[in-house]
């Protein structure tokens, strides 16, 4: 029975939570490097919690009826568009959201009145790079659009203007270019495609998620950082993740576009109902105005001087961290990484075990799969606490990879890729799939702890990417049960 009878005491409800946290993996000091950002400074994690409680029952549904909520929005909303070349924002609960915004508003823009004397959009499609973040193929997904990947230079990993260019038709309503791409951390040729872009008459988005409230402060400590905001010709709109390197609590997000006008196509509204008045400007209704107080008190607790300063440590530490991999036998830094973002791939190395043995060693490196000719690899996000560090990692990275290549790679039993591609995972029910996961070394019973995954990594590499998703929606069908 999951509701108790009764009520229980606080205290046993916080022994609880302690329990079931037993395994995850931590969010601060750094030996996580994905997923979490840690600035270091625990002054400024409680100021945010602080915030995020006072605003946690306030709601975003009715700004007229909580002022606050307006108030804050225009600050935050106002601080990343100063530092991101103007523009009119709204304050999102993350990248995929304001990427779904984005993705809205150009679609709603392009549509053609009815009598326009125009043939309608046979299927309206986003043209961006392979590299781009899944989110928009969510959004394509959701809304009813085609998305249309480009490929990437295998040298670079950035796409080139002149297959942008190639790959835009009439029914294109959004060019995507990021700043930078999280796989490689590499920035795409902003100006170029946005020029391709502008030229065609198609708005040109840029995912800065990542990169929004980063590059601007590495670009402050040295860094070369080419122009990628909204002060760029042809760019119409950008995104910005403040639950990243703004180190703001998970939930915060702005989108910003140049016209508002275009930002009025992400809104919703609906009066085709006897209730209360519907106006949202995001995907959700009811919604907490705890993260945006957790940004606004994280913003306002470093100000800009905080930013700079982890700006320059996280830069430092970043080019430690790449002449630190240069130097382990076997391992090369994918491309040039213009962020903080590094992504290795092992030459004789097993990546995949790799990652199985830091962890087994306390840290946690982001597997990626191979894809569109780019290598197996590992990825580490940079940020603020990493410079502390950043000897440490290096020193479990070599340790690692020597074990690595002692063990050897994977070997996968003859015929389980084959197994696996050929499986109808609609006529398999979980328990069957739970059952074929312990078969390889998976245990997906609650409570089992960090599993090695090189085997389970291995596998899907091994597979095409459709393949790779149905075993993936399964993966974690199992996982949360009925």
């Amino acid at each position: 029975m999951n509701l108790p009878p009764t009520g229980r005491p606080v205290a046993d409800l916080l022994a609880e939570v302690t329990r079931l946290k037993q395994h995850d993996l931590p969010v601060r000091g750094g030996q996580v490097t994905a997923y979490v950002y840690d600035t270091g400074r625990a002054e400024v994690n409680d100021a945010a919690t602080r915030a995020y409680l006072e605003m946690l029952e306030v709601n975003c549904l009715d700004p007229t009826a909580f002022p606050s909520v307006v108030e804050m929005e225009r600050q935050v909303v106002g601080a990343v568009a100063d530092l991101l070349g103007g523009g009119h924002g709204i304050f999102t609960s993350g990248g995929t959201e304001s990427i779904m915004l984005a993705v809205k508003a150009a679609r709603d823009l392009a549509r053609r009145p009815s009598g326009a004397g125009e043939a309608p959009r046979s299927r309206p499609n986003v043209v961006l790079p392979v590299t781009a973040h899944p989110a928009f193929h969510k959004a394509a997904h959701y809304l009813g659009v085609e998305a249309r990947p480009v490929p990437v230079d295998l040298g670079t990993y950035k796409v080139r203007a002149r297959d942008v260019e190639e790959a835009i038709d009439d029914d294109t309503i959004l060019v995507v270019v990021s700043a930078p791409s999280y796989p490689q951390g590499v920035i795409d040729p902003v100006e170029e495609v946005a020029a391709v872009a502008a030229a065609a008459g198609v708005p040109c988005h840029v995912d800065a998620c990542v990169g929004g409230w980063l590059l601007p402060w590495l670009r402050e400590a040295g860094a070369a950082v080419p122009p990628f905001d909204l002060s760029v010709p042809g760019v119409t709109s950008i995104s910005c993740d403040l639950h990243k390197f703004g180190y703001a609590p998970k939930g915060a997000s702005v989108l910003l576009f140049a016209d508002p006008a275009a930002r009025r196509k992400a809104y919703f509204a609906s009066a085709a109902w006897p209730g209360y008045t519907i106006i949202n400007a995001t995907v959700q209704s009811s919604r907490s105005a705890g993260p945006l107080g957790g940004a606004w008190a994280t913003l306002q607790a470093l100000g800009r001087s905080g930013y700079a300063e982890l700006g320059r440590a996280t830069l430092e530490a970043t080019l430690r961290l790449r002449a630190g991999l240069a130097e382990i036998p076997g391992l090369r830094v994918l491309g040039e990484p213009e962020s903080s973002l590094v992504a290795f791939a092992g030459d004789d190395v097993d990546v995949f075990v790799l990652a199985d043995e830091a962890r087994a060693r306390g840290w946690f490196l982001q597997p990626q799969l191979s894809y569109a000719g780019i290598p197996a690899n590992l990825h580490i996000t940079v940020t603020g606490v990493t410079l502390a560090g950043v000897e440490a990692m290096l020193k479990v990275i070599a340790e690692s990879a020597a074990a690595a290549r002692e063990r050897g790679p994977v070997v996968l039993p003859d015929g389980l890729v084959e197994l696996v591609a050929g499986l109808d995972l609609e006529a398999i029910d979980d328990a069957t799939f739970a059952e074929l996961s312990a078969s390889v070394g998976v245990d997906l019973r609650p409570g089992a702890g960090q599993p090695e995954m090189a085997m389970v990594n291995a596998v899907l590499d091994a597979l095409p990417a459709p393949a790779r998703e149905a075993v993936l929606v399964r993966f974690l069908s199992v996982i949360y049960g009925r």
